[in-house]
């Protein structure tokens, strides 16, 4: 079983940009705020996050869309939060977290 740590996080509208990325034609740039996970994981956190902001407008759709991917990806037990004003203190999998921004709107992943 891998080792479990702690991670916090919090989230103030502190980043700014438009979600949508109008003014490049493609989405905003992901800000990683705090990350445990490899590179390849972590791209694939960020690609799997703008294809959910893409598909759903709703914070906790694109919640249910991660997890999901995620679960099938790398089975579960995930969790995702979305949201633009929330604190977390979480245990989670050694090299399973990953805690970021997408315009305005932060992400957190991780696996217990």
């Amino acid at each position: 079983m891998a080792e479990k740590i702690d991670a916090t996080s919090s989230s103030t509208d502190a980043a700014s940009g438009p979600r949508d990325g109008s003014s490049t034609g493609i989405g905003p740039k992901a800000i990683i705020k705090n990350v445990d996970m490899s590179d390849e994981m972590q791209q694939e956190s960020v690609d799997i996050a703008s294809a959910a902001l893409e598909k759903y407008n709703i914070e906790k759709d694109i919640a249910a869309q991660i997890k999901k991917e995620f679960d099938r990806r790398h089975g579960p037990t995930w969790h995702v939060v979305v949201g633009k004003n929330f604190g977390s203190y979480v245990t989670h999998e050694t090299k399973h977290f990953i805690y970021f921004y997408v315009g305005s709107l932060a992400i957190l992943i991780w696996k217990s």
